[in-house]
């Protein structure tokens, strides 16, 4: 079992190695991200080696529930944590369902399996100080992306809604004129919901609109409320990659992401 602590080194000829090759590829063209790709080859060229190696010759046939128990087994043997063992289950799963969709194999061999229970550990709130520094950094700039940057920040803390809800926005969804101005977030299931805004966020969104948007969106066609510096929607990774930018100033040791900074409006709206 030791042998699944090495790399990778199975036959090109294998086709279990080419079944996940087709599948990373099915992730590609599903727009999945680089990093997203090279966790599920990690983890499925590892199921694969494993396979090859203890089951020669057996291609598909050689995954069935003894298989992925053995595979489970040898994991933990190796020193694997439980949420790293979760994680390639699920990959596994995932994988199956593909094969499935594709008529390679009959059923998927992890249904009703049981991996390791990991336990989930809510992120760590960010102090009131630190997110304090963090909304302060758009606003020592004066260009109209740092306004953009700001109206996105406020309005991820003030709302507490995800950044998938923040960048699919529309103009149309941002109702300042109301006497209690709000943002009608649409849902993920076609039920929207309103939600009430701060001053300091009305005041952030308010300038955006007025001075900042009209110099970044090209087209007057575009009806996304924030846009990238080619004029479009600007997108999950780029709000990520912007959000790291001012982290950085915040200081070391202190973890920001779009999730601690959801968590973070949760914690402080309680309090």
């Amino acid at each position: 079992m030791a042998a699944l602590a090495r790399a990778f080194t199975g036959e090109a000829s294998s086709p279990l190695v080419k079944a996940v090759r087709d599948f990373l590829g099915h992730l590609a063209h599903r727009g999945a991200s680089v990093n997203t790709i090279a966790a599920y080859r990690s983890d499925l060229e590892q199921l694969a080696y494993f396979v090859d190696t203890h089951r020669p010759g057996g291609g598909y046939c050689a995954l069935d529930r003894v298989a992925v128990e053995e595979f489970v087994v040898g994991l933990k043997e190796s020193g694997y944590r439980d949420a790293s063992v979760a994680r390639k289950l699920a990959a596994a799963r995932s994988f199956f369902v593909f094969l499935a969709n594709e008529g390679v194999v009959s059923g998927d061999p992890t249904e009703g399996f049981a991996g390791p229970r990991v336990a989930r550990v809510l992120p760590r709130p960010i102090g009131a100080r630190e997110i304090a520094t963090l909304l302060e950094q758009p606003a020592r700039r004066s260009t109209p992306e740092a306004r953009r940057d700001r109206a996105m920040l406020e309005l991820l803390y003030a709302t507490g809604m995800r950044v998938s809800e923040l960048v699919a926005l529309d103009i149309d969804n941002i109702h300042l004129e109301s006497k209690r101005p709000f943002v009608r977030c649409p849902g993920s299931r076609g039920a929207a919901r309103d939600v009430p805004i701060t001053r300091r966020c009305y005041g952030a969104l308010a300038e955006y609109l007025e001075s900042a948007r009209p110099l970044i969106a090209r087209s007057g066609e575009e009806r996304a409320l924030f846009v990238n510096t080619r004029g479009g929607r600007i997108t999950r990774q780029g709000f990520w990659f912007i959000l790291k930018g001012y982290a950085r100033a915040v200081g070391e040791g202190v973890r920001i992401t779009p999730h601690t900074l959801r968590h973070s409006f949760a914690a402080h709206k309680l309090g």
